[in-house]
């Protein structure tokens, strides 16, 4: 039924809840996850405090990939893994458009004025992708 995923990842605990959900439904389709992380260049606090540069969501990024590939591996899983730069939701529909037939992703469960003052990476997706999108809630309620 599946035969390319996409994961995308922040590193968060709750994109490593929904890595397992990915994990397990590539085992069962045979399919390959598309491991994918954005360095988000519209990111206010890039450049501002010397801390936090591309450079460094770059090497996180990597980071995350290796991480999420190891599990893939373990489980059996084939696994592609790529960075972008840019906004994430539009990256990630860009990408799973030319590469996917399902998005797994993590949310937060944000709700009422956090979810309007903040938005959504994940709800974005789900409202405009063109493939179907499998959410996971992760973390503390």
């Amino acid at each position: 039924m599946y035969d390319d995923l996409l994961f995308p990842t922040d590193g968060s605990e709750n994109a490593a809840v929904a890595l397992e959900h990915a994990v397990s439904l590539a085992d069962r389709y045979g399919a390959t996850i598309h491991v994918l992380y954005v360095v988000n260049t519209n990111y206010s606090d890039i450049g501002a405090t010397g801390e936090t540069t591309i450079g460094t969501l770059r090497e996180r990024g990597e980071e995350t990939l290796r991480e999420a590939e190891d599990r893939a591996s373990a489980a059996g899983v084939d696994a592609v893994a790529r960075i972008e730069e840019g906004d994430p939701y539009r990256t990630i529909l860009e990408y799973a458009g030319e590469n996917a037939d399902l998005i797994v992703m993590g949310t937060r469960g944000r709700s009422g004025l956090d979810r309007y003052l903040l938005g959504s990476v994940t709800e974005k997706v789900v409202r405009t992708a063109d493939v179907p999108v499998f959410t996971v809630r992760g973390g503390k309620r």
